[in-house]
């Protein structure tokens, strides 16, 4: 109760009773106007308040999250929808339920024990999982943390829980990890080595396989960044997995040599690919190793080739090159080319570039019979700004251009004495010196020289120096002309023909027996060089299924006289014709229709010219021969 206050009246007022009105009425009071403010502030913090607690329970049960509270005796006390709508069950069944009611004996155990350390000691729990049973009795797995209620005194009153179901994560995730323990058997069942690495060249995983083939053992190299070059290992694996990482793209097969502490003189077939997560986003890239040592040494010893690299020919010299090249692929001894101008010499060093360890460096060519001495200098090693006159800027070399891959000096026997001093030091020193430079610069480069000139006449002539001679000719390739390999001729024809065919889009079936007849009797100076330029300008003059003589240049055509042109009728078995015809049909399977296409004859002209040469005979032969 206010203490009521007797108030004097003031001068020339009426006398009374203190907080009354002269009439009888209550006197206004300041405290009860006070009163009604407060009142009303009141009411507008419990409308508030309400408001507030509407949104947070709509927020509460808006969240798929279910939450819940329980007393200290397990029994609920709060529920949100979601809890409803997991439990299948209204509010008012499932308020005041205990938790023993919807787990089973094992795992009520386990709550009261979780519970019950709470209480003591006031940790949470966090992410813990729960198999629970439904009114249904389906099974549920659901991930709870609990924290414990507190009041004003800081004391344990009960338990706040937020859940989540994760029946269908773990019904997946049991799937992913049974479906990954397939993959797992399967993965560890290849003979195959199998590496997995990220974009960082990261190893992610590694198969069994690996420890055979690459002698290294799998708990080292996971986690790890791949292999970098150990003793005796190319390190060509790392490189190609580069490439696949720097352009995601696959390399298909790629054969080098491998060789590590457990095998010696292996040979493997490496193929990458990229790889990318469910997204589709840049994840790496595998590596498959396949050891085909002892499947080249077969196809050494029993397959005869038709090419190597964009090598072609079936002649016993081109397959002892072949395996020459092999051998030599994979290592940097220096290789001298040699023979007549159009032999593909090039083509020789591509093979071996692009066949070894060092096939994504740079393959880098210098025609030495091109350029003038003080220009030559400049090509191959470089310059620096102000070397002479003109050398405005500082110069890479091709040696340098060429690190780490292949050089090939083309024309090697035209070089000038003094060229040939800065050559040989190269070759010895590892290190090249810029024109007009003091300092040396190591390279790695692997140098293959090609000539049609005899180096040993120069040499014993004083016109090339004996040291560099010995210094390159550490293996010699030496290609055989067109003319000692006819044989070939026909497997030449057919790929000029596919090639031409593609590029300038014609539909030519082969070659008439005239033009193979001819072709036969050339002596092909420009040796296969002539022959794609023969065949390129009869591709651009024929308009019909087959190449005739009018088709072929001027030269060429000059050749064809009487004894040349003689047509296939009539040729000994020994001649060429006999031998070209077996040719085609062994190149054809024995297709009589697709070999007469290629040799331009009708079919029954090449059914007469079998019967005629008993061709058939020699094909039984070398089925049982």
């Amino acid at each position: 109760m206010r203490k009521r206050v007797i108030r004097r009246p003031a001068r020339g007022g009426a006398i009374g009773v203190a907080g009354r009105m002269p009439f009888g009425g209550p006197a206004p009071s300041a405290g009860c106007a006070a009163e009604r403010e407060e009142t009303a502030r009141l009411r507008e913090r419990i409308v508030d308040l309400e408001a507030s607690l509407q949104r947070y329970e709509t927020i509460l049960n808006d969240v798929d999250v279910q939450l819940s509270e329980m007393d200290l005796e397990g029994n609920i006390t709060f529920v949100n929808d979601a809890a409803l709508k997991m439990w299948r069950l209204p509010r008012e069944e499932l308020m005041g339920r205990h938790y023993q009611a919807y787990v089973d004996a094992e795992t009520a155990k386990r709550f009261y024990k979780i519970f019950r350390s709470m209480y003591k000691t006031g940790r949470p729990l966090k992410n813990a999982v729960f198999d629970v049973t439904d009114k249904d009795g389906e099974r549920r797995t659901i991930e709870k943390s609990v924290t414990p209620m507190r009041d004003a005194a800081g004391a344990i009153t009960g338990f706040r829980t937020v859940s989540r179901e994760i029946t269908d994560r773990k019904r997946a995730e049991e799937k992913v990890i049974e479906h990954r323990s397939r993959l797992e058997a399967i993965f560890g069942s290849v003979k195959d080595a199998i590496i997995t690495v990220n974009p960082d060249l990261q190893v992610i995983a590694a198969n069994k396989s690996t420890e055979t083939i690459c002698g290294l053992a799998v708990d080292e190299i996971v986690g790890d960044t791949f292999i970098r070059c150990r003793p005796r290992c190319s390190g060509a694996c790392r490189e190609v997995l580069q490439q696949t990482l720097a352009q995601q793209k696959p390399v298909k097969e790629f054969v080098i040599e491998c060789d590590h502490s457990l095998r010696l003189h292996q040979v493997v077939s490496v193929s990458t690919s990229p790889l990318s997560d469910p997204k589709g986003v840049f994840a790496g890239a595998v590596l498959v190793i396949r050891d085909i040592t002892r499947l080249r040494g077969l196809e050494r010893e029993l397959r005869t080739r038709h090419r190597f690299q964009n090598l072609i020919g079936r002649n016993k010299t081109m397959q002892d090159i072949y395996r020459l090249l092999e051998d030599l692929a994979s290592v940097d001894t220096t290789v001298l080319v040699s023979g007549e101008s159009g032999t593909g010499k090039e083509l020789v060093a591509r093979a071996l570039h692009y066949s070894g360890n060092r096939s994504f460096k740079p393959f880098v060519t210098v025609n030495c019979s091109a350029l003038a001495e003080n220009l030559l200098e400049s090509e191959l090693f470089g310059h620096v700004r102000g070397a002479f006159t003109g050398a405005i800027k500082d110069k890479q070399g091709r040696f340098q251009a060429a690190d780490g891959g292949t050089l090939l000096l083309d024309e090697i026997g035209d070089i000038s004495p003094m060229i040939q001093l800065k050559l040989l030091r190269v070759l010895q020193e590892k290190e090249v010196e810029r024109v007009g430079d003091t300092a040396s610069r190591k390279v790695d480069v692997r140098v293959i020289a090609s000539t049609n000139r005899n180096l040993k006449e120069k040499v014993a002539r004083g016109e090339f120096r004996q040291d560099l001679y010995y210094r390159l000719k550490v293996v010699e390739v030496t290609l055989p002309p067109l003319r000692e390999r006819l044989e070939d001729l026909p497997l030449l024809v057919e790929h000029f023909r596919c090639l031409f065919n593609q590029r300038f889009e014609k539909r030519i079936e082969g070659i008439s027996g005239e033009v193979l007849g001819l072709f036969m009797a050339y002596p092909w100076p420009g040796n296969v060089r002539e022959l794609e330029h023969a065949m390129e300008h009869a591709f651009v003059l024929c308009h019909s299924g087959a190449v005739t003589l009018q088709h072929l240049p001027a030269d060429i055509r000059a050749h064809a006289d009487g004894k040349a042109l003689r047509s296939l009728k009539g040729v000994p078995k020994s001649g060429p014709a006999a031998r070209q015809i077996l040719e085609v049909l062994r190149r054809t399977d024995w297709n009589k229709a697709k070999a007469a296409r290629m040799l331009g004859i009708g079919r029954r002209t090449i059914y007469r010219k079998i019967e005629a040469f008993d061709l058939e005979r020699e094909r039984n032969d070398l089925q049982h021969g």
